[in-house]
């Protein structure tokens, strides 16, 4: 008896129309390529016979522990009352939502004049405690983009004027 060995190498592979990614299967001859190899077809499942969901350890304690919630939850409050600051903090961290700060609205009187002149207004009323330093803060960035804004209106009008002024004949 004889031994044929055949070692194929890509080029050979590519002229019979094979190539690294797509071979022909072991069962059936179709091709699968190399990445999908050894994976399950969509909708199959590995093990069929495999735990059932909702059987494992975790899904029995939360099981077990939501039959007890209400009585765990009147535990719990009778000793926040009592004065347990753990029960407490524990009710008020799950239960209510954190504060946030609020900002209100604030009129005032923006004087016409200089973008400077405006800031500088506006630090006065944060110093003097009219405004918070929150909304002044963001007065003044306001302001600053406004100036950015009305530099770029300035320099187009400008551009305008040079091409108008080189365009005629």
């Amino acid at each position: 008896m004889s031994l044929f060995v055949c070692v194929m190498t890509t080029s050979m592979m590519l002229t019979i129309g094979l190539t690294e990614r797509s071979r022909p299967d072991r069962a059936g001859g179709k091709q699968v390529s190399k990445k999908n190899r050894g994976r399950w077809e969509p909708g199959t499942s590995g093990n069929p016979a495999g735990r059932p969901s909702g059987k494992g350890q975790i899904a029995q304690l939360r099981a077990a522990i939501g039959e007890r919630v209400p009585a765990i939850l009147e535990q719990l409050i009778c000793q926040a009352t009592a004065g347990d600051v753990g029960a407490a903090r524990l009710l008020l961290e799950r239960v209510v939502p954190p504060l946030k700060a609020e900002e209100l609205p604030v009129a005032f009187d923006l004087q016409p004049g200089t973008l400077t002149a405006r800031s500088a207004a506006i630090l006065e009323d944060v110093a003097s405690g009219n405004l918070s330093v929150a909304a002044g803060t963001q007065l003044i960035a306001a302001i600053g983009s406004l100036a950015r804004l009305t530099e770029v209106d300035e320099l187009t009008r400008r551009i305008d004027q040079l091409e108008a002024r080189d365009a005629r004949p």
